[in-house]
């Protein structure tokens, strides 16, 4: 593949694609600054794979699962630790209870930050098969994730 064609392809696929960047981004941070810098970490990353994808599996999930692990390294680099972050407005509008889904937020944000991954894809409506993909474990691992996370949630939200 020629240079410029793969520069065409990657672009059409970011431009695409970039909703997903910017929701797993701003899932691990609320300060704009920081989310900037992660979605260039994220592209950039994608860059760099780019020529190896094989596409053995969907764009989005190739994007899912180097967006997560880009976001998972730079915090586990980094010397501050998040608090709380603050899930995208993105994923509100789909919500017709927003009082409820802002306390299900509130508890989401207290999860640690592969709990969140998880969850994320889960609100996605991501197949358990595409979840385990992504994150690099087994479907049955996912599934069994999943439940705890979701028991974990319960706990929280009597708290």
């Amino acid at each position: 593949m020629d240079k410029q064609k793969l520069e065409t392809d990657f672009l059409r696929i970011i431009q695409e694609n970039n909703r997903i960047i910017y929701k797993v981004t701003s899932f691990y941070t609320d300060q704009i600054t920081t989310i900037e810098d992660l979605f260039q970490e994220v592209v950039l990353n994608l860059w760099k794979a780019f020529p190896n994808y094989r596409k053995e599996s969907q764009v989005s999930t190739w994007i899912y699962r180097i967006a997560l692990n880009t976001c998972v390294s730079y915090y586990r680099k980094s010397t501050r630790r998040l608090v709380c972050v603050t899930i995208t407005p993105e994923i509100k509008v789909y919500a017709e209870d927003h009082e409820s889904i802002a306390a299900l937020y509130a508890c989401i944000n207290q999860l640690g930050k592969l709990e969140r991954a998880l969850i994320l894809l889960w609100l996605e409506d991501r197949p358990y098969k595409e979840i385990a993909e992504i994150m690099g474990i087994t479907t049955t691992n996912v599934s069994t994730k999943i439940n705890r996370i979701k028991e974990k949630l319960k706990q929280i939200s009597k708290m």
